[in-house]
């Protein structure tokens, strides 16, 4: 493997890969498949329809792009202008095949197989029988429930086919059409998940700066009578708050409880607690898992600007792609812990998902050391159908819902926002966090926020003097370092005295620079397209980054 990890970063890798309680008591069982990240993969049968190597049965490490394993070809999503309307993207298909064995002691749980994250069509066969419905869309989290398709005390089979393209135009038109990278491949971990059969599929919360605890807890097979019993708990291991329902025939049950005088999150004190959740039959527990999550009120004052916890708060943000050079989006927790560090350390405050969901470490981190988030669903400049953005919307909330550093959902960018979807959301999300549309155009403002893009100083001024708070979610373009911080001092004093100014989110944070594989492992930034961070392919500093921490410092 090209990339070199410190023996801190390896640690820090092995902690996000910890499970989360004993395997003797009643919780979620995990097994690994695939490695956990790109540092610590696992061999897997491979073979690819299209490009180099391709025709015949090889390996492949998982999770991985395969183009960075040295098979099929690469694109760029802006290939299409650049080469006209004649032009196709590389259509691969990749074959995975992969023997597992499945301990004797599961039988009878309810299994499921995860994927993290599939670029971009995933169909799944276990012993021969399909999983499901191909998943269509490569940035969520899926799961196929196999219990009834495995053999217990003796080898199963996997057989995944991914395609590069989707067959929904749609889905191209969202995640692929696209001025980035795009590649193909398993590139983020994948998992069984053993349950017993009575057990929480999901949580919601919501905790308020004033103490009030609510929390959705989504059950499965749960019978009527159990208790659901909820333990907040301190950094100091201390239970400091208790709730607890009982169940009825209802999958769904809701849980209360307040905490006097609650440490609050934000982002300059990113305070969190832990809830530990009981499924009880007669007093013993049958079925328990926890959260972490943080305590605050975010308020979006019409006409005003952004409130946490009664403090309005403005934007001091940047970009952010999922990006190594060596191994394009499959990346590990080492490397989005330099990223938050480095964005706090230009004194940053705050990040966009661009364009599509971060792994989950990075939301974790982001968590424990303090960013506020923008969670974007794909869309670059083009929306998903209603039909493949509604599952996906629902993936993505699931997983994200209870980050308290999540603050707004980004439903697409730069015309990449299907109406349809807006209202979505809030079905999963109990705190209903405001959704904007990150817009490129005047007259797209969403839900009280403007947040067009690349306005000058004085149409900022004029956006400024209108109704709405306007936030832009991408300025200053900081294409081979010329515009990070051109201007910014400008700019920020314009947001920090204006009040309905929110600051705004520079373009970008890291060159998209990836070793070719297929060109003696130079590193391609497809000419202008790319090279458009604030720091290098490899986080190197370029000017921009101390002119920004001097302006942005307190």
């Amino acid at each position: 493997m090209i990339l070199k990890m410190s023996g801190f970063g390896l640690a820090v890798c092995m902690l996000f890969s910890l499970p989360t309680f004993s395997q003797t008591k009643p919780v979620k069982q995990v097994q690994y498949l695939s490695g956990t990240d790109n540092v610590r993969t696992k061999t897997w049968d491979f073979w690819a329809t299209g490009g180099r190597k391709s025709g015949a049965w090889s390996k492949i490490e998982v999770p991985s792009h395969w183009e960075q394993q040295g098979f099929g070809s690469y694109n760029y999503g802006r290939d299409y202008v650049t080469y006209g309307k004649n032009f196709r993207f590389a259509d691969e298909k990749g074959i995975y095949k992969h023997s597992f064995n499945v301990p004797l002691s599961w039988k009878g749980k309810a299994i499921f197989i995860v994927f993290e994250g599939s670029m971009t069509d995933t169909e799944l066969k276990i012993n021969g029988k399909s999983a499901g419905p191909t998943h269509k869309g490569a940035f969520y989290r899926f799961r196929y429930n196999i219990s009834d398709k495995l053999n217990f005390g003796k080898l199963n089979q996997l057989e995944a086919t991914v395609s590069k393209m989707s067959s929904d135009n749609s889905v191209n038109n969202a995640e692929r059409l696209a001025d980035y990278w795009i590649f193909g491949g398993i590139f983020r971990p994948v998992y069984l998940e053993a349950f017993p059969k009575e057990h929480i599929e999901w949580t919601a919360i919501e905790a308020k700066a004033d103490g009030t605890f609510n929390m959705n807890v989504h059950l499965k097979n749960v019978k009527a009578g159990r208790t659901i019993l909820a333990e907040i708990v301190d950094d100091k291991g201390k239970v400091v708050a208790t709730g607890k329902t009982t169940t009825t025939s209802d999958s769904l049950v809701n849980v209360k409880t307040t905490l006097k005088n609650p440490k609050l999150w934000t982002a300059e004190t990113p305070n969190r607690y832990q809830v530990n959740i009981s499924v009880q039959n007669a007093g013993q527990n049958i079925y328990q898992t926890k959260e972490k999550f943080g305590f605050r009120t975010l308020e979006v004052r019409k006409s005003d600007g952004i409130y946490l916890n009664g403090t309005k708060i403005k934007m001091k943000g940047v970009n952010r792609h999922v990006w190594w050079p060596e191994t394009g989006r499959a990346i590990n927790p080492a490397i989005d812990l330099m990223d938050v560090k480095l964005i706090k350390e230009m004194n940053m405050n705050a990040v966009r998902c661009s364009h599509y969901p971060p792994d989950q470490s990075f939301l974790n981190i982001c968590d424990s050391l303090g960013l506020y988030v923008l969670d974007e669903l794909a869309g670059w400049q083009k929306a998903y159908s209603t039909k493949a953005g509604i599952p996906l919307v629902k993936e993505m909330v699931i997983r994200d819902v209870n980050h308290p550093s999540v603050i707004f959902w980004s439903n697409g960018n730069e015309g990449g926002h299907n109406f349809d979807l807006d209202a979505e959301y809030g079905k999963y999300d109990l705190s209903k966090r405001t959704v904007i549309h990150a817009h490129h155009k005047p007259g797209n403002a969403f839900n009280g926020i403007d947040c067009n893009h690349y306005e000058d100083f004085y149409s900022s001024k004029k956006i400024l003097a209108d109704t709405n708070i306007y936030m832009p979610t991408e300025f200053l373009h900081a294409q081979d370092d010329g515009g990070g911080a051109a201007s910014l001092a400008d700019f920020w004093d314009l947001h920090w005295n204006e009040k309905r100014g929110a600051g705004g989110f520079i373009w970008d944070l890291a060159d998209e620079g990836i070793l070719r594989t297929d060109q003696n492992n130079i590193i391609d930034v497809n000419g202008v397209n790319a090279p458009d961070g604030l720091v290098g392919p490899h986080r190197e500093k370029e000017g921009s980054a101390y002119a920004i921490r001097e302006i942005y410092s307190p």
